[in-house]
């Protein structure tokens, strides 16, 4: 490999220019792991390196990628609260209508952009009433709320939450449908019950990011 800074030749697992300590290394925004110069997508999860933007296909690949910061701090510091609770807590699922129907001879670019564009907006919604997505499902999420985060409010904001997501929705379908011609629409249903929660994994892919 060749410095880019002083155009001096380095050992092939260098992360420093030995000769003037330039980082020859791209660090992944996303997963913090260290790619050689002139890769374009990180080695480990494929994000892309140039823009810090998942590759299309991939952008909802874990919870550390979609969850807002400080709401990846609440959920770790909840972590020694979570362990053999049980509690009542509300769960959010909603969906795209119809997708494969929505989606099916559409170019694959296109496709995905359509359902980005509905899950970035029903996630928004879960997040701005303090609820967990803990699972992305293709075409919809599955949303928790009263767990990790505790609120005893947790069905109302479960309900807010939902009508908020209806009108993010609506006002993207508006916009699909002038520019891509598909009529948007999604379901939603909620439940409240009392249960434990493992979300273990979830917790331990936050608290490995810095």
């Amino acid at each position: 490999m060749t410095c880019p800074r002083c155009k001096q030749e380095t050992p092939s697992d260098a992360d420093f220019c030995p000769e003037c300590g330039t980082r020859l290394a791209t660090i992944c925004a996303h997963c913090e792991t260290a790619n050689a110069q002139g890769q374009n997508f990180c080695k480990k999860c494929g994000q892309d390196l140039g823009t810090g933007r998942s590759p299309a296909g991939r952008p909802f690949m874990s919870p550390s990628s979609y969850t807002p910061k400080h709401l990846a701090e609440r959920i770790i510091n909840s972590k020694s609260a979570l362990e053999g609770e049980r509690k009542q807590v509300t769960v959010l699922f909603a969906d795209l209508k119809s997708s494969m129907e929505l989606l099916v001879g559409r170019d694959p670019e296109e496709g995905r952009t359509i359902l980005d564009s509905v899950l970035e907006r029903m996630m928004d919604a879960v997040h701005q009433f303090e609820g967990t997505v803990n699972n992305v499902l293709g075409d919809g999420v599955m949303a928790l709320f009263g767990a990790p985060i505790a609120h005893e409010d947790h069905a109302v904001r479960a309900c807010y939450a939902a009508l908020r997501m209806q009108e993010l929705v609506k006002r993207y379908a508006e916009d699909a449908l002038r520019t891509h011609g598909v009529n948007v629409q999604i379901r939603i249903g909620l439940n409240s019950e009392r249960s434990s929660c493992d979300l273990s994994g979830m917790i331990s892919t936050w608290s490995m990011r810095p």
